[in-house]
Protein backbone atom coordinates (compact mmCIF):
# COMPACT_ATOMS: atom_id res chain seq x y z
CA UNK A 1 0.00 0.00 0.00
CA UNK A 2 1.29 3.23 -1.00
CA UNK A 3 0.16 6.32 1.07
CA UNK A 4 1.04 9.49 0.25
CA UNK A 5 0.62 12.86 2.14
CA UNK A 6 -0.95 16.02 0.43
CA UNK A 7 -1.80 19.39 2.22
CA UNK A 8 -1.74 17.89 5.57
CA UNK A 9 -4.35 14.95 4.39
CA UNK A 10 -3.66 11.37 4.10
CA UNK A 11 -3.64 9.80 0.60
CA UNK A 12 -5.37 6.25 0.38
CA UNK A 13 -3.98 3.08 -1.41
CA UNK A 14 -3.71 3.60 -4.92
CA UNK A 15 -6.14 1.37 -6.98
CA UNK A 16 -4.32 1.65 -10.60
CA UNK A 17 -7.32 3.83 -12.09
CA UNK A 18 -7.76 6.53 -9.38
CA UNK A 19 -6.20 8.13 -6.19
CA UNK A 20 -9.12 9.01 -3.95
CA UNK A 21 -8.46 11.55 -1.19
CA UNK A 22 -10.91 12.21 1.52
CA UNK A 23 -12.38 15.68 2.69
CA UNK A 24 -10.60 18.95 1.84
CA UNK A 25 -10.12 21.77 3.96
CA UNK A 26 -12.63 23.39 3.52
CA UNK A 27 -12.61 24.53 0.30
CA UNK A 28 -16.10 25.69 -1.78
CA UNK A 29 -16.86 26.67 -5.29
CA UNK A 30 -19.35 28.66 -6.77
CA UNK A 31 -21.16 28.43 -9.95
CA UNK A 32 -19.19 31.70 -11.28
CA UNK A 33 -15.67 30.24 -10.81
CA UNK A 34 -17.39 26.87 -12.41
CA UNK A 35 -18.80 28.75 -15.36
CA UNK A 36 -21.80 26.43 -15.11
CA UNK A 37 -24.46 26.19 -11.91
CA UNK A 38 -24.25 23.63 -9.26
CA UNK A 39 -26.42 21.05 -8.66
CA UNK A 40 -29.43 21.00 -6.45
CA UNK A 41 -28.09 17.96 -4.50
CA UNK A 42 -24.07 18.07 -5.52
CA UNK A 43 -21.87 18.41 -8.37
CA UNK A 44 -19.39 16.52 -9.92
CA UNK A 45 -16.01 18.54 -11.30
CA UNK A 46 -13.69 17.01 -13.88
CA UNK A 47 -10.69 18.95 -14.68
CA UNK A 48 -9.24 17.96 -18.12
CA UNK A 49 -6.82 18.48 -20.81
CA UNK A 50 -7.11 18.17 -24.82
CA UNK A 51 -4.77 14.86 -25.33
CA UNK A 52 -6.40 12.92 -22.18
CA UNK A 53 -7.67 9.59 -22.98
CA UNK A 54 -9.12 9.00 -19.56
CA UNK A 55 -10.70 12.27 -19.42
CA UNK A 56 -13.04 11.15 -22.54
CA UNK A 57 -13.78 7.87 -19.95
CA UNK A 58 -14.07 9.89 -16.97
CA UNK A 59 -16.57 12.38 -18.55
CA UNK A 60 -18.81 9.74 -19.65
CA UNK A 61 -18.60 8.20 -16.37
CA UNK A 62 -19.61 11.15 -14.68
CA UNK A 63 -21.96 11.91 -17.31
CA UNK A 64 -23.99 8.86 -16.61
CA UNK A 65 -24.07 8.66 -12.85
CA UNK A 66 -25.02 12.44 -13.50
CA UNK A 67 -28.10 11.44 -15.27
CA UNK A 68 -28.88 8.36 -13.16
CA UNK A 69 -29.17 11.17 -9.91
CA UNK A 70 -31.34 13.78 -9.76
CA UNK A 71 -30.28 17.25 -8.69
CA UNK A 72 -26.40 16.22 -9.54
CA UNK A 73 -24.65 17.69 -12.28
CA UNK A 74 -21.81 17.80 -14.54
CA UNK A 75 -19.32 20.10 -14.87
CA UNK A 76 -15.98 19.86 -17.33
CA UNK A 77 -13.31 22.48 -16.87
CA UNK A 78 -10.47 22.79 -19.55
CA UNK A 79 -7.37 22.53 -17.34
CA UNK A 80 -5.11 24.53 -19.32
CA UNK A 81 -7.52 27.35 -19.87
CA UNK A 82 -8.49 27.46 -16.46
CA UNK A 83 -4.97 27.90 -14.61
CA UNK A 84 -5.40 29.76 -11.49
CA UNK A 85 -8.06 27.64 -9.93
CA UNK A 86 -6.10 24.63 -11.37
CA UNK A 87 -3.04 25.93 -8.90
CA UNK A 88 -5.80 27.14 -6.48
CA UNK A 89 -7.04 23.45 -5.91
CA UNK A 90 -4.04 21.73 -6.15
CA UNK A 91 -5.05 19.37 -9.46
CA UNK A 92 -1.65 17.85 -10.59
CA UNK A 93 -3.01 15.56 -13.48
CA UNK A 94 -5.59 15.18 -15.70
CA UNK A 95 -8.63 13.84 -15.24
CA UNK A 96 -9.31 15.07 -11.50
CA UNK A 97 -12.29 14.95 -10.55
CA UNK A 98 -13.57 16.92 -7.77
CA UNK A 99 -17.65 16.16 -5.97
CA UNK A 100 -19.19 18.94 -4.51
CA UNK A 101 -22.30 19.05 -2.10
CA UNK A 102 -25.18 21.32 -2.76
CA UNK A 103 -23.20 24.47 -1.48
CA UNK A 104 -20.23 23.64 -3.13
CA UNK A 105 -18.10 22.46 -0.65
CA UNK A 106 -14.92 20.00 -1.79
CA UNK A 107 -16.05 16.74 -0.15
CA UNK A 108 -13.87 14.21 -2.34
CA UNK A 109 -11.61 14.63 -5.14
CA UNK A 110 -10.31 11.75 -7.09
CA UNK A 111 -7.44 11.53 -9.68
CA UNK A 112 -7.13 9.40 -12.99
CA UNK A 113 -10.13 7.28 -14.08
CA UNK A 114 -12.55 6.65 -11.29
CA UNK A 115 -14.95 3.54 -11.14
CA UNK A 116 -18.40 4.29 -11.52
CA UNK A 117 -19.36 2.34 -7.76
CA UNK A 118 -16.95 4.78 -6.36
CA UNK A 119 -18.65 8.34 -7.90
CA UNK A 120 -21.68 6.78 -6.75
CA UNK A 121 -20.52 6.20 -3.08
CA UNK A 122 -18.90 9.39 -2.83
CA UNK A 123 -21.90 11.27 -3.96
CA UNK A 124 -23.97 9.73 -1.29
CA UNK A 125 -21.36 11.32 1.02
CA UNK A 126 -21.81 14.54 -0.73
CA UNK A 127 -26.00 14.50 -0.55
CA UNK A 128 -26.08 13.15 3.12
CA UNK A 129 -27.18 15.72 6.04
CA UNK A 130 -24.08 17.08 8.24
CA UNK A 131 -22.63 15.24 10.50
CA UNK A 132 -25.66 13.28 9.91
CA UNK A 133 -27.31 9.75 9.29
CA UNK A 134 -26.96 7.64 5.89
Amino acid sequence: MRVTRARGERGLRRSGRARVRGRDDGERLQAAELGADLGERATLVQFSSAFCAPCRATRRVLGEVAGMVPGVAHVEIDAEARLELVRRLDVLRTPTVLVLDAGGRVVRRAAGLPRKADVIAALGEAVRPPGGAS
